[in-house]
Order: structure tokens, then sequence, then C-alpha cells
């Protein structure tokens, strides 16, 4: 029984590839004139109905004036411009009632053409094929109109003998082309079966014998020589790679000159045994195998290097599955720091080691597709096994791990670090309740005042023995409770400004630590005659703490103050002191800025103003720490801060933090 079994290689390459070549020609060839002939004749008609349109566009001015000499020129010039003359055979025009006012025959109009092709009312063109004189066009009518109303038509004929001998043409080019092919096509696959079919089945073998693992027993199936020299520097020290295969010294000669004449004699990449292409392509089976021995070894080397600089990194570091979130690899460090132990950690949601609370950090990072590949996290609050927290810097970059993609990441123990920055941002706290003494005792002090005003009466009335009005004791004791709640609210108010803040960040309107700097040392910049414009708009909240911020503002305007009153600036009027602060919103954020009409400062100095110790006070009036630690606190809540002139003078504060993410859909912009 026959079998396709028993049919060579050869035989099935060539005679499948010309089955496929016969098949498409003849598939072609069927459609050639389908293709051909309609796309032709559709850009002929087109091209005819544009005649028909440009001569209608113009005739209808000499149809109104009966101008049939230009109506007659106009056709013959269309008829006989370019390559018309041999597509076009006709072309009149004939009025509402069928008269012909112009045509382009030489002899008597053909009365064939009469009313041949009548054009509907509405239409804009109508494409007939015509019989005249023995003769066959197509025939297209187009209107002549002018506004609305039809003065005629315009009828350009299309040669169909000179349309057909195009088609016939462009027939006769494509089947040569075709034939030219399927020549080309038999040649190119009766060699190439030929050239394949010899070796194929070493070379099966041979990728056999790779596919079970051996890098030895291919060689000799293949009957090739050694590849590499035994003296290849790079074959005998795997730190060298191949500059041949690595290309790592670029076009020119290998890193070592001494290693020239052997590079040069190197059989690897120069072919020495000549051949045809599937010749060839065994030595190159032959060149894939060493580079696979040799890019084993190396494969193992770099295994052993990597697990040694994982292991020995002085900070955790972790791998994470991109798609589960758990943790796949952990260094020693890891379990030293967060106190689980290695099996443990492995196969647990990096959840575990982030605080409660809104996603964030690294489990935000694996969700966000859009993400760059190496991120820096600052000052992330993770957990150790033992429930206490610890502050790190994380650093994370997106890689492939055993087939799969993971993230690694690395962090970095700031702890101690963060407890130093409360502990400088407590006593600055502390400072700033100093400046605010003078404030806080005017302020305390005015519903002392009420209050003892209103103790007094009482006393008076209880001494005198006569019972007071009601509507009298009702308002004195009413004042004092209103009063005693005052100055509750400011008490409440200092302690609150005065705690430490706490890790969580909360939803704040930046509007209201604003107001509350207003509230302790707004009477003091009253008299130092500095006038307050605060422009306040509802702003959606921002993820801060309110105590903080009241610091940061309130540093601001202090230095405002300083800079408006102090030594005062030449020239300067002392009533135009202003202090002005708006808050908006600017797309997905909220900004504040803070201007005064102060000295300003000098455009050399603003790009250190931030800088810790820097102070363009003088001597004794400032550590220059104020700026230095409002610019973190900025910073901390993923905010911004700049500084410039202010219109007309002074300085300019422009303070920029992102909106809360459950606050997006908040106050306009």
């Amino acid at each position: 029984m026959f079998s396709k079994r028993r049919i060579s290689l050869k035989l099935k390459m060539f005679g499948g590839a010309m089955a496929v070549v016969l098949l498409v020609s003849a598939v072609i060839a069927l459609l050639a004139r389908w293709i051909l002939v309609t796309s032709l004749n559709r850009e002929l008609e087109q091209r005819g109905v544009a005649i028909g349109q440009s001569i209608a566009e113009r005739a209808s001015g000499y149809i109104l004036d009966k101008d049939r000499a230009n109506l007659v020129s106009l056709v013959f010039d269309a008829a006989q411009l370019g390559e018309r003359r041999i597509l076009v055979s006709y072309i009149f025009i004939e009025n509402t009632d069928g008269h012909i006012l112009a045509n382009t025959f030489m002899r008597t109009f053909p009365k064939a053409l009469l009313r041949v092709n009548p054009l509907p009312e509405g239409v804009e063109s109508r494409i007939r094929l015509v019989h005249f004189e023995g003769n066959q066009a197509i025939d297209i009518a187009v209107p002549v109109r002018e506004g609305i109303y039809t003065l005629g038509a315009v009828h350009v004929g299309l040669s169909k003998s000179h349309i057909d001998s195009l088609v016939g043409t462009l027939r006769t080019t494509f089947l040569g082309f075709i034939a030219a092919v399927t020549v080309v096509m038999f040649i190119i696959v009766l060699r190439l079966s030929n050239a394949v079919a010899r070796p194929i089945s070493r070379l099966t073998k041979a990728a056999d014998a790779v596919s079970r693992g051996s890098l030895d027993e291919p060689a000799m199936l293949l009957g090739l020589r050694e590849t590499a020299p035994r003296d290849c520097p790079a074959y005998a020290d795997t730190d060298l790679p191949c500059w041949h295969f690595d290309q790592s010294a670029g076009e020119g000669s290998p890193d070592n000159p001494a290693n020239v004449p052997t590079c040069r004699e190197c059989r690897f990449y120069r072919k020495g045994g000549g051949g045809d292409e599937v010749a060839q392509l065994a030595e190159s089976f032959g060149n894939m195998i060493w580079s696979m021995r040799l890019y084993r070894r190396r494969l193992r080397e770099s295994e052993e290097k990597y697990r040694s600089l994982f292991d020995s990194n002085p900070d955790p570091v972790f791998v994470v599955d991109t798609a589960t979130g758990r943790i796949l690899d952990a260094n020693s460090q890891a379990e030293h720091v967060y106190g689980y132990p290695r099996d443990a950690l492995v196969g647990r949601p990096v959840g575990v080691l982030e605080s409660d609370g809104p996603p964030g950090g690294i489990s935000a990072y694996l969700q966000d597709r859009d993400a760059p590949d190496r991120v820096l996290f600052a000052k992330l609050r993770h957990v150790r096994k033992d429930g206490t927290p610890l502050f790190v810097n994380l650093h994370a970059c997106r890689i492939a791990y055993r087939g799969r993609d993971a993230v690694i990441f690395s962090t970095t123990d700031i702890t101690e670090q963060v407890e130093k920055d409360a502990h400088l941002i407590q006593a600055s706290k502390m400072k700033t309740l100093g400046e605010m003494s003078a404030g806080i005792a005017h302020e305390l002090n005015q519903p002392l005042n009420a209050v003892k005003m209103g103790s007094d009466y009482l006393r008076l009335v209880a001494e005198s023995g006569k019972p007071p009005p009601l509507e009298n004791l009702l308002a004195v004791t009413a004042q004092i409770s209103e009063q005693v709640d005052r100055a509750a609210a400011i008490i409440g108010h200092l302690r609150d400004f005065g705690r430490k803040s706490e890790p969580v960040l909360e939803d704040v309107d930046i509007a209201v630590p604003i107001r509350g700097v207003f509230a302790i040392i707004g009477h003091e910049l009253s008299l130092a005659g500095i006038g307050i414009d605060l422009d306040l708009r509802p702003v959606p909240p921002i993820r801060a703490h309110a105590n903080r911020l009241e610091q940061v503002f309130f540093n601001l305007v202090v230095n405002a103050r300083d800079a408006m009153v102090g030594n005062g600036c030449p020239g300067r009027d002392p009533g135009g002191r202003r202090l002005r602060i708006r808050c908006f919103r600017e797309g997905l954020r909220v900004t504040v800025t803070v201007a005064d009409t102060g000295c300003g400062i000098p455009e050399a100095k603003r790009h250190k103003i931030f800088e810790p110790f820097f102070t363009t006070k003088q001597t004794g009036q400032g550590m220059g720490l104020g700026l230095a630690i409002t610019y973190g606190i900025v910073k901390d809540y993923g905010g911004d801060i700049t500084v410039d002139e202010a219109p007309g003078g002074g300085s300019l504060f422009r303070l920029s933090f992102p909106i809360a993410e459950g606050a997006l859909g908040g106050a306009p912009s």
C-alpha cells in the first residue's frame, strides 16, 4: 500500500511548494480580470464624472447667455486636453428639452445618442454603455445647474475600445509576471529541496541528543571537529567572554592584543569547511552546542554570584510574585530585621510586612501596571512579626524570576532617623509655642477679663441683698460660660498643636491649620500694623497631619512678619505691610500661596533658602532650621514648596499637595 512516509523529503518539499505556487497562480489568474477590470473601470468612470462636473460648472453661464460659441470651445478644449483625446470619444451638452447645444463631433451628430442616457431629476450622475455608428462608449451624464435650477446635462463618452485595450495590456503584463514567478519558484524549490534533504537526518539525531541533555554526542554524530581551540582564553576562563560571540570589544580586535593570533585562527565563527547552507547549518549547530556548554558554566557561576550577593546584602531583600503578591524569596537580613524565619516568609502575602491602612508601598506598586520599572518609596511604615513598627526606605524593581513576572525590593531601616526628625520637629513646636506666648496671653486675657467682670457683678449683687433682674442674671452667666468655652478652645488648640503626630496620615482641610495660626498670632500681627488677606476657597482634603501643617504655616507667617517688621526696607511704606494667603485647587493638587510685602529674598540665595542652618536674618535672630523643617514636612506629604518674588515686591511661597485619593471628585478646580 502506498504511504506518504515513503516519499522523500525532497519530493515532499518540491511537490508541496510547486502545488502551492501553481494553485496561487491559478487563483490570481482567475481573479485578475475581476480585480483589474473593476478597478480600472471604476477609476476611469470617476475620471469621466470629474470631467463632466468640471464642464458643467463652467457651462451654466454660457447656457444662460446663450453663448454657443464658448460652449463649443469649452467641450473641445476639455476633450483634447492631454491624454483625454484618446480616452474621450465625445462630449456634448444638451438642454432640458433634449436639444444639443454643443458637441465635439466633426460630422453630423449621431441620432443614436439623442436621449440615449436621460438624467432623472435630483441625480448627480448616471453611467450607461451606449452604441452608436458601430462603436461602443461609456456615456456619463452630469447635470448642469444654476442654483436650484437644472439647465441641461453634460454627456462625456469614454472609448470602450481604449478601456479594453488598457485592461488587456495590464492582464498580459500581470500574467507574464505570474509565469516568471512560477518559473523562478520552480528553480528555487528544486535547489532548496536538494540542499536540505541530505544532512537533515543527521541534524535530527543531533537535536534528539541535545534534547536528552547530551552536549558531547552531537559533535560525534555530525563529524565536527573541536570548535574551540584548547588554548582559547574565553573557553579556559569563563570570566572572559568570547569576543566573536559577545562582541564585547565592538568591531575591532579582542581586548587582549596577545590573543589576536588565537582569535584570528578561531574556527568558531570563521567557517573553514565551506559547503552549502545546510552544511553550514550543521557546523553552526556544533557551534551552538559549544556555546551552550560554555554558557551553562557561566549561568551556574552567575547563579552562585547572585545568591552570594542576595544573601550578603546588609539590607532586607525580598522577591515577590507580581500575579499573587506572595513572597518567593528573602535573604537572611530579612529574617533578622522583620523577625520571621525564611520558611515562614516564603509564600506569605507581602501585605504582612505593611501596616494597616490604605494600600501603599509595594502592594500598590504590584497592582499598578503602569508604574515605572524602578521606584523608590520613602518613609514607609512596616511591621515586624512582634507588631513593633519600623520605618523604611524601599527600592523596588521589576524582574523575571524563574519564568514568572516578579518584583525584587530592598528595605533600609530608617526608624532611628525618623525618630530624630520627630524630636527635631517637636522641639521646633516647643520653640514656636514660646514665640506665640505673647499672642496666647492676649487671647486668654480677653475671656478672663470678661469672666472677672461677670463675677464682680454677681458679687456686688449678692452683697446688696437685692435679687437681680432675671434677664441681667441670664446675660451675665451666658457671657461667663461663653468666655470659659473660648478659653478652653484656645488651650485645646495649643494642646493639639504641641502633641506628637501619629504615624498614620489623616484627611485634612488645609484651611483649618491656616486659620489656627491666625487664631493665636493674629492679634500680634495687627499690633505690628500688618494687614491680613485670606482667600481660602473650598478645596478637597489632603493626606497629612493638621498640627504639622499648622507649624508649616506658622513658620511662613513668622518669617513674613520678620521680613516686614524687622529692620524694614529702604523706601518701603510701613503702612503697606500686607500678608496674603490663598488656597485653591489646581488639577489634582491643592495649592497654597503665602505672599508678603517685605524686602524679599535675593535670587542668588533662593536655591539655598531651604538648607539647614541657612538664614537671611541677622546673627542671633534665627538658627536657619524653620524653613528646612518646613521643607521636610511638605515633602513627607508628597508636596512641593518653592519661593519666588511676589508681585509688587516681597516673597511668595508656593506650596502644592496631592489631593487625597478618596476626595478626587471633590471641589471643582
